[in-house]
């Protein structure tokens, strides 16, 4: 097999990826072929391409976003601006999303029922997701220049959603129909996400977190809201983090059952991807689900 290679074909050697990943398969001349899968915050974008053809990633790469954000480093990056995928899925970190029951929403009245828990700015659109599978509409703000570049670049190919949304996918995905109570845990940049799901979703949240302190609280405090045992009922955690982290060890001390998940099932995974964690990028890959 050709060694794996980390530079070949970026366009700016001052845009070094934090992680560059890519199967010899991967063919951008091709691009129908494939699917695009972007997970944004506001200093990171996570990018991952799948083969729909064989369902199989083949690239996953992470960026620190430069001045301009997503547009100004797809600008740069030799795929990232280009037309022709046979989807793109761009989800949208952040604590400004609202869960609601598919019945009680009316398209046209996104605003208003965001704005009960986050007041959109100027500067943000208001879109929305529904969850079929779940009976949920994910309703959730966004960056306006982000959704408009989107639309610009991908055209009716780019779907813009909330990280939420992914995620919810993926746990849904990956879980069987007679999967028993559980809170899942999602730590990502400044942020920590938390679901509790059984034969429903019963709760999910996006809190700021900081520091290994910050994750423990509020996974206490959620699982004491919801009737969680810390003793008793076990947790599953993706995200950004490592056995030895501070984070995880200190969950450790006050959950017994807290494990680390695995990345969503019937998809392949490049071997190119084996040294990464199959914890991290989670909520990247469920895109694929979404």
């Amino acid at each position: 097999m050709p060694a794996p290679t980390t530079s070949a074909s970026f366009a700016s050697a001052a845009l070094p990826p934090l992680l560059r990943l890519r199967d010899e398969t991967f063919d951008p001349a091709n691009l129908g072929a494939y699917n695009l899968y972007l997970l944004a915050s506001p200093a990171r974008l996570h990018v991952a391409v799948a083969d729909v053809e064989r369902r199989k990633f083949v690239v996953l790469e992470d960026y620190q976003l430069p001045t301009g954000g997503v547009p100004a480093l797809a600008a740069q990056h030799d795929f990232l601006g280009l037309r022709g995928w046979n989807a793109v899925r761009l989800a949208v970190t952040g604590r400004a999303f609202t869960l609601l029951p598919a019945p009680l929403f009316r398209a046209g009245d996104e605003a208003a029922a965001l704005r009960l828990h986050h007041t959109p700015t100027p500067t943000e659109v208001v879109r929305h997701t529904t969850h079929p599978g779940l009976e949920l509409v994910n309703v959730f703000a966004a960056d306006a220049a982000l959704a408009e570049w989107l639309t610009a670049t991908y055209g009716t190919t780019g779907r813009l959603l909330h990280h939420t949304s992914a995620l919810l996918a993926g746990l849904v995905h990956q879980r069987g129909a007679a999967s028993p109570r559980r809170l899942y845990l999602n730590p990502g940049p400044q942020e920590l996400t938390l679901v509790v799901l059984g034969q429903h979703l019963e709760y999910c949240n996006v809190f700021p977190c900081t520091t290994a302190e910050d994750v423990v609280y509020y996974t206490i405090l959620v699982m004491q809201e919801l009737a969680l045992d810390p003793d008793q009922d076990d947790v599953t955690v993706w995200g950004e983090l490592t056995p030895d982290s501070a984070v995880f060890s200190l969950l450790r001390t006050y959950v017994r059952n807290v494990h680390f998940g695995t990345r969503p099932g019937n998809v392949q995974y490049s071997y190119r991807l084996n040294d990464v964690y199959e914890y991290r990028y989670f909520d990247l890959f469920s895109l694929h689900f979404a």
